[in-house]
């Protein structure tokens, strides 16, 4: 991707004001309204001579040759990145059946598209769409994303004020979730004080004994490192000790992340942004992977023979990996919800099919890893 990423870094710096080898398009445009301008007032004024007319001229034609030559530049810069990506992807890009057809279906596409927008929001944005599709969107709902972003924002400006108010009118969900957010709120708050110039820790400790204590015998830990990085003032000394990561933005900025998840689950939506995660597991390799198996496949005359699961293995992040996946060690091959894993009496664990083909006549299976003989009867399902 060098080649491409090169040419499009050089088209970018061509379509920058005052970049290339001439003036930018905006600046021979302003320059030339500029002196329509003047000559119209001079022309209202009646003090317009025929030297007057001339001079526009040429000016105009000037522009224009500034205009055609800046064009030319970034045409060619276009053409090369073309090139450039036909070089690199010699592959024609696939061509499926429309997956929307129906009425249903593209309502829920659309829907899907309008909540993204909200979701990250792009409220203009999603006005606009909302109006062309014609589709309806609860008040409340779009009152509820509003209200996130309101206190995302003020995060952002690191104030923990409207983010502790809703987090006290949820108290109970987030006890039931165990969600650290309130304690990481405090804590924010609690390392600002710390750090504030002139040093002092003194409204940092008063801060902690006001509203940290409650949260020790779930924070133990976390609470004591707290309380030792007073030791280590100014924030020159702190990031140089073992609490160096309590200097760090990360302290204040992970905040918004978590909120946001918080706040999603609240509404029964996911933790992360369904648009934005399709996007990076497809533009990450899977689709490029999928749709190379899928033209084997079709080379060989053979075919997907499972509708819930993929022919090849497609890597993921660690974000974006949603259940436990469990590999059988004999036959190498993933469980699934007609094959699922076995644990037997000695503890190793197989899947049912691989348990089936190692039991005897009498029903007794000797591990594969050990020398322990079970009954099959006796294995025991096993969910991650």
């Amino acid at each position: 991707m060098d080649g491409p990423l090169k040419d499009l870094s050089k088209l970018e710096r061509l379509t920058e004001k005052a970049k290339g080898k001439t003036t930018s398009i905006e600046n021979s445009v302003d320059y030339l309204l500029q002196s329509l301008r003047e000559v119209k007032a001079r022309i209202n004024a009646g003090n317009v001579t025929e030297d007057t007319y001339v001079l526009l001229a040429q000016t105009v034609e000037a522009k224009k040759k500034e205009i055609d030559e800046k064009q030319k530049e970034i045409y060619n810069g276009i053409a090369r990145l073309g090139k450039a990506l036909d070089k690199k992807f010699t592959q024609p890009l696939p061509t499926y059946e429309p997956l929307f057809a129906s009425k249903d279906a593209q309502a829920a596409l659309e829907r899907t598209i309008a909540l993204h927008f909200l979701r990250t929001g792009q409220f203009s944005t999603a006005e606009t769409f909302i109006q062309e599709c014609k589709m309806v969107i609860e008040p409340e709902q779009r009152t509820k994303f509003q209200d996130l972003h309101r206190i995302v924002l003020a995060l952002k400006r690191q104030d923990i004020g409207p983010a502790l108010e809703w987090s006290l009118k949820n108290r109970e969900f987030l006890r039931k979730r165990s969600s650290p957010l309130v304690f990481y709120l405090h804590r924010s708050q609690f390392v600002r004080l710390l750090l504030a110039e002139p040093p002092d820790a003194g409204p940092a400790i008063s801060y902690a004994n006001a509203t940290l204590r409650s949260f020790y015998p779930e924070h133990a830990t976390e609470f004591q490192r707290l309380m030792t990085s007073v030791l280590y003032l100014p924030k020159e000394r702190l990031q140089r000790s073992p609490y160096a990561d309590l200097a760090s933005d990360s302290v204040h900025t992970d905040l918004e992340p978590l909120f946001a998840k918080e706040y999603c689950t609240n509404l029964g939506m996911s933790r992360q942004v369904p648009l934005r995660v399709i996007g990076d597991i497809g533009g990450g390799g899977a689709l490029a992977r999928i749709e190379k198996a899928r033209t084997v496949m079709k080379e060989r005359k053979s075919e997907w023979s499972q509708t819930d699961e993929l022919p090849i293995e497609i890597q993921l992040a660690p974000e974006n990996r949603y259940h436990s996946i469990f590999a059988c060690p004999v036959s190498k091959e993933q469980s699934t919800e007609q094959n699922p894993p076995m644990m037997m009496s000695c503890g190793h664990v197989i899947t049912k099919e691989s348990l089936q083909k190692l039991s005897k006549t009498n029903g007794r299976v000797k591990c594969p890893y050990c020398p322990t003989e079970s009954a099959q009867a006796n294995a025991l399902r096993v969910v991650f």
